[in-house]
């Protein structure tokens, strides 16, 4: 039997997602970047007098986000274009224009903020009062004249908008040779059926219960990896550089604060969430021990790291029932949440299964105006059901804050992101446990919940600090070369996962396929919503419709205040390190429960 990835042509298209909801013909799609272009020729008539009064103030904002939601809409289509077929040359040439077009525009408006911090804020606060209209864009001026002491002049700001294009030249390199030029061999299971190896189908194959097929795949998959580790390492201090490049120029301490300030985080945040995971150590090394018991291994490896602790239960779910069991699981949420999820079945939101040249890996992707879009690579585990309800919980967040919000207003902070789709993934959790009939069953379940904890609190974390490491050694001139980059990973990994683990030299390699190194420091964010969510998740399970109606204040505020403070309206903390500490304690009573109910 041949396992070899369809083309995206010979995909079911009730399994593909419909771009046509966002533009009918690539003539429309052509009509917006023109739209844009004249929008932003209208706002450049402007440069100079910006600021002078109130009544201009809002005339601007209002054609500057009539513009930016214009962009957004042709970028978005452009990107998801591409990313379901990478290999697709209409699709990269659709990319490129967009992305090429946007920068044109985001340099010819640069003047704006500048202009706007010329004015005192006493001045702006004047303007609230002469121009009522104006009060629709508070939160938008505030954030800008917070950035005060990092902005530039007009010429600088447009000079920085200018190296745009250039700057993501090593992101979009990455991305090319990840998922459009590597090609992985192939390997044969215990039935002789031959599996192509992708980025699509290497964690599965690391679930499955057969080692030598796990161990095949894992020395194969990073061993490809290898080869390319000088290009690898090339791509990331092209990165490392950019946000080095950005750090200075807006006279930031260093790469970690700029990006910290970005999202309007105090870096103690982070500090806090590195702090109290590394006291938690102890509670990583148990669950790796635990592991190591229950797979029954002498050796565990890093290829044992992915595959069920209990093998006994078969956990695999058709798209179909994976759809019936989120609409259950995501009741709690209330009628409407579950007419919407239901909507974006019925109605081709989600691009569905894995094919030849497609993106790896999973996102929403909000497009104003129109629907959120998910893009999975559905292999019918248990993890991919989680997969969709995590994409699912991003949609949803989405939908409530475009529908609720203005459109500048909306576009919630990455560090909140998170948060609604690991909610979901917790309510699932609790629906299968509540609903276990095995002990096998129960003990699979919280297996998924331990690795919760490992790959989103722990492995995101160690992510971060590799970042906050390399990012450190690139600011204090030290080269990032393939050996040095994977040094760091190596030695992060095996204090991460302790002495049971044997740290193979090829996990030394995985930094090189982690796309989420070249967002700037993002991954921290997972840690700390992992550990929001679980408050929230089970506050709604316990408190119920009270919860409930705080938690979507939450989801319908989009970037109305800081993120720290939005999520205090769902009642968590993150100024504090309590809700990482409190997450911690409950992932030790899991692997307390595990060891009760299976050693």
């Amino acid at each position: 039997m041949d396992n070899s990835l369809p083309k995206r042509k010979d995909v079911a298209i009730e399994l593909t997602w419909r771009l046509e909801d966002i533009y009918a013909t690539r003539a429309d799609w052509e009509h917006d970047i023109e739209e844009t272009i004249r929008l932003a020729d209208e706002i450049k008539a402007y440069e100079g007098k910006v600021a002078e009064s109130g009544e201009t103030l809002y005339k601007v904002l209002e054609l500057y986000e009539e513009c930016m939601l214009c962009l957004s809409r042709y970028v978005h289509y452009a990107s998801m274009r591409h990313d379901q077929d990478t290999s697709d040359v209409e699709g990269q040439e659709l990319e490129l224009k967009a992305s090429s077009e946007a920068n044109k525009i985001y340099e010819k408006l640069s003047f704006l903020d500048p202009e706007i911090l010329e004015q005192e804020p006493k001045v702006i606060e004047e303007f609230f009062a002469t121009e009522p209209k104006l009060e629709k864009y508070r939160a938008v001026i505030k954030e800008i004249q917070r950035s005060r002491a990092h902005s530039l002049s007009k010429e600088m700001e447009a000079l920085m908008a200018s190296a745009g294009e250039m700057a993501d030249t090593a992101s979009n390199a990455f991305s090319m040779l990840i998922n459009a030029d590597l090609k992985f061999p192939s390997i044969k299971d215990v039935e002789g059926n031959v599996i192509t190896l992708s980025n699509g189908r290497f964690v599965p194959l690391q679930m499955s219960p057969d080692r030598e097929l796990r161990k095949e795949a894992f020395e194969k998959f990073y061993s490809k990896y290898k080869e390319f580790g000088n290009t690898w390492a090339a791509l990331y201090d092209g990165q490392v550089k950019q946000q080095i490049f950005y750090a200075k120029a807006r006279k930031y301490n260093s790469t970690f604060e700029a990006a910290v300030d970005g999202n309007n985080i105090d870096p103690i945040v982070c500090d806090n969430l590195i702090s109290s995971v590394h006291n938690g150590l102890d509670k990583m090394h148990r669950y790796v021990s635990l592991r190591k018991k229950l797979l029954g291994v002498d050796e565990l490896h890093m290829y044992d790291v992915y595959t069920p602790m209990i093998s006994s239960y078969d956990a695999k779910v058709t798209y179909e029932e994976a759809k019936e069991i989120s609409l259950k699981a995501l009741a709690p949420l209330g009628e409407e949440y579950i007419r919407i999820v239901k909507e974006s079945y019925d109605n081709r939101w989600i691009d569905v299964v894995e094919n030849e040249g497609k993106r790896g890996g999973a996102y929403s992707s909000g497009v104003y105006g129109v629907h959120p879009y998910m893009l999975l690579n559905y292999n019918n585990t248990l993890n991919d059901v989680f997969t969709l309800v995590h994409e699912m919980g991003h949609s949803m967040h989405t939908w409530y804050s475009q529908h609720e919000q203005h459109y500048l207003d909306s576009n919630y902070k990455i560090f909140v992101a998170e948060v609604a789709s690991t909610t979901n993934e917790i309510l699932l959790l609790e629906y299968l446990l509540q609903n276990a009939t095995t002990k096998e069953e129960k003990a699979y379940l919280i297996n998924h919940y331990l690795e919760s904890f490992k790959s989103t609190l722990y492995r995101q974390t160690m992510f971060e600090e590799f970042e906050r490491k390399t990012n450190k050694m690139a600011e204090e001139g030290m080269p990032l070369t393939f050996d040095s980059l994977s040094k760091v990973y190596y030695d992060l990994n095996k204090m991460y996962f302790g002495d049971d683990m044997v740290s193979d030299e090829l996990i030394a390699y995985e930094w090189c396929r982690i796309p989420h190194f070249y967002y700037n420091f993002y991954v921290y964010q997972y840690a700390t919503s992992f550990s929001a969510a679980v408050a929230i998740a089970h506050r709604i399970l316990e408190e119920g419709q009270p919860v409930v109606d705080k938690y979507f204040e939450f989801l319908k505020s989009g970037c109305t205040q800081d993120p720290v403070s939005l999520l205090k309206i769902a009642g968590v903390d993150l100024s504090t390190s309590a809700p990482i500490d409190e997450a911690i304690e409950v992932f030790g009573k899991a692997i307390t429960d595990m060891e009760e109910l299976m050693l």
